[in-house]
């Protein structure tokens, strides 16, 4: 004889209108659980508000329209769509940057207060004798945010086309020719001093208060020569107003073709421009981790790599452990290149 379960006759007897709703309901609810659990699962991350939504500051310790400046103002847009806050830059330029790093490193550890950050922040280490804030213990890095090869550019007029007949111009006539600086100190500047050095040449230095006048000048023919980042002249070599001698790079940029390392005729000659985000010391390992999240959020997006790699900038969202661990090392890197040089800030 069979045997029959309790309560199996009565879900026999159920109607099949009556049978559907329930599994349908069945069906309902367990999306509705598993719906919870990936929200609940979910990574806070980048978008846990910072300081409770209050208004983000990234200082800039370099005018308008340089490349940090440029950089500050792409990832401070990505970074406020990610953490739902307003994410402002201000520009502090000065003294090398520091006048925005010592802001920052005085600023409470909140994380409202940060600093888009580039490679003189490592040199200064060593250039300055006295800082009023210490480069590495003051600060809290959060990431690496871009590198950024040089070019060395040239107005159309100068006899030379290449880094071979650069060399023989400037040999054949010490001191003629000029370099503008951007900045004293920076990586473009120290760029310039390593061509000269490894070249044997004598080329004069004119410095100038930020990127955008000094390239303003070589422009106008004042200058003849300048180490810059592809950021910033990319757009004036495409209309033909400058011409580039020779990249940084040790492989040739996809955007200045014809354009050969420096390195191919001086040999061992390398150099690029690192651009990073800092907070002030002590900053609280979440509140660095989800400003982390932001900035990583921003440069992963497939519209901004894009944007920087076509501008001659390679994205990094380096981890803040390791962004830390590079900033020691570079500046025991540009120790030995300052100290060689004999660069003084003005």
């Amino acid at each position: 004889m069979p045997v029959v379960r309790p309560g199996a006759h009565l879900h026999a007897r159920k109607p099949a209108r009556v049978r559907a709703l329930m599994s349908c309901l069945t069906r309902v609810s367990g999306a509705v659980v598993l719906s919870l659990v990936s929200l609940l699962s979910a990574p806070s991350g980048a978008h846990a508000a910072v300081a409770g939504g209050k208004p983000i500051r990234i200082l800039v310790g370099a005018p308008a329209g340089g490349t940090t400046d440029t950089l500050a103002r792409t990832i401070a847009q990505e970074m406020s769509q990610a953490l739902d806050q307003p994410v402002l830059v201000e520009n502090r330029p000065g003294a090398g940057g520091n006048i925005a790093a010592d802001l920052v490193a005085k600023s409470p550890a909140d994380g409202t207060t940060l600093l888009m950050s580039f490679t003189s922040h490592t040199i200064n280490a060593t250039l300055y004798k006295k800082l009023p804030f210490d480069p590495i213990q003051d600060f809290t890095p959060i990431t690496l945010v871009a590198t950024v090869p040089s070019v060395l550019v040239a107005t159309p007029k100068l006899p030379a086309n290449n880094i071979p007949e650069l060399i023989r111009l400037a040999k054949s006539e010490p001191g003629k020719l000029n370099f503008g600086i951007g900045s004293v100190g920076s990586s473009v500047h120290l760029a310039g001093d390593m061509f000269k050095m490894m070249t044997g040449t004598y080329i004069v230095n004119i410095p100038y208060k930020g990127t955008t006048p000094a390239i303003t000048d070589l422009l106008a023919g004042q200058v003849d020569l300048m180490f810059a980042s592809t950021i910033n002249v990319a757009p004036h070599v495409k209309a033909g107003k400058l011409k580039v001698l020779g990249v940084t790079s040790p492989t040739p940029l996809p955007q200045f073709p014809g354009a050969l390392p420096i390195g191919a005729t001086v040999k061992g000659f390398e150099s690029s421009a690192w651009f990073g985000l800092f907070g002030p010391a002590n900053l609280p390992p979440e509140i660095t981790q989800a400003l982390f999240q932001a900035a990583r959020h921003g440069l992963e997006s497939p519209a901004v790599r894009k944007r920087l790699e076509n501008d001659g900038a390679q994205p990094s969202a380096m981890p803040p452990e390791a962004f830390a661990t590079f900033v020691k090392q570079d500046v025991k890197r540009w120790a030995t290149v300052v100290r060689y040089s004999g660069a003084q800030p003005e």
